[in-house]
């Protein structure tokens, strides 16, 4: 717990004083700028109209709501994976992760420090993120709060069974930028955040079945969006995949530690 605290307490302070709009604006601006094409794209492209398929495949006509829960559920997404998932290539870029290694802190304490963090940031920009929908017109509304809140909670575990695997294959390949936007593209395209995975071939959406996010999504569709509520089964599913990613990225963490040490020499 100590080691938790401090580290969300260096993340607030270093953010505060760094970049503390830069960051905030960088991050919000790619769901504002999804909410305003989906705005443009429905008012002056389909005239309002969503069609029939679409509504019966995603259970509900309301297309700027789809679009909203989506791109405020990718921002957490994303802001979570550079948080967390970037955070041991950081202390490698900055010559501190010598002295992490040796350091008699353990790694999941530290990890949760930087969930931390990254989830009250984030929660921050979903807010205004879900202001600028409601100047559209935009009216998300959840089955229930218990729903709500486990529905949020499950995304946010597999947000950080991800980054702990990708943490691992960030600092044993000494990169960051080409993995998180390989991650993030991937996410996009297989996990359901802008567009129903049924339109996807069915090849593809097995391969998104691999991903914890895409069962997490299915969850807040249907407690934000379809109007089904809590689909537990799913949330069983994206509940299970997220530890077992957890679990693998933190057993490997010793050697992928080894591999980046010995690479600095």
């Amino acid at each position: 717990m100590t080691v938790a605290w401090a580290t969300l307490r260096r993340s607030w302070l270093v953010t505060r004083r760094a970049y503390p709009w830069s960051y905030f604006i960088g991050t919000l601006l790619l769901g504002v700028f999804t909410m305003g094409v989906a705005y443009l794209g429905l008012r002056a492209v389909a005239g309002d109209q969503v069609p029939a398929e679409f509504a019966g495949r995603v259970g509900t006509a309301d297309y700027l709501g789809y679009i909203a829960v989506g791109a405020a559920a990718y921002m957490f997404v994303v802001h979570g994976i550079l948080w967390i998932g970037k955070a041991m290539i950081q202390e490698q870029r900055e010559g501190t992760m010598g002295a992490l290694v040796v350091a008699p802190a353990r790694r999941l304490p530290y990890l949760l420090g930087f969930a931390a963090f990254a989830f009250t940031a984030v929660a921050l920009e979903v807010a205004v993120l879900l202001g600028f929908a409601l100047l559209l017109g935009v009216r998300p509304a959840a089955t229930g709060a218990v729903d709500a809140v486990l529905a949020v909670a499950g995304l946010a575990l597999a947000v950080f069974g991800m980054s702990v695997v990708l943490s691992n294959v960030m600092i044993v390949a000494g990169e960051a930028h080409i993995t998180q936007n390989t991650v993030f593209q991937a996410v996009a395209v297989l996990s359901g955040f802008t567009f129903p995975r049924d339109y996807l071939p069915e090849a593809l959406r097995w391969l998104g079945e691999l991903i914890p996010v895409t069962a997490a999504m299915d969850v807040i569709r249907g407690v934000f969006t379809g109007g089904t509520g809590l689909d537990p089964a799913r949330l069983g599913v994206a509940v299970l995949i997220a530890l077992g990613y957890a679990a693998a990225g933190l057993l490997t963490m010793p050697w992928a530690e080894r591999r980046a040490m010995e690479r600095s020499f």
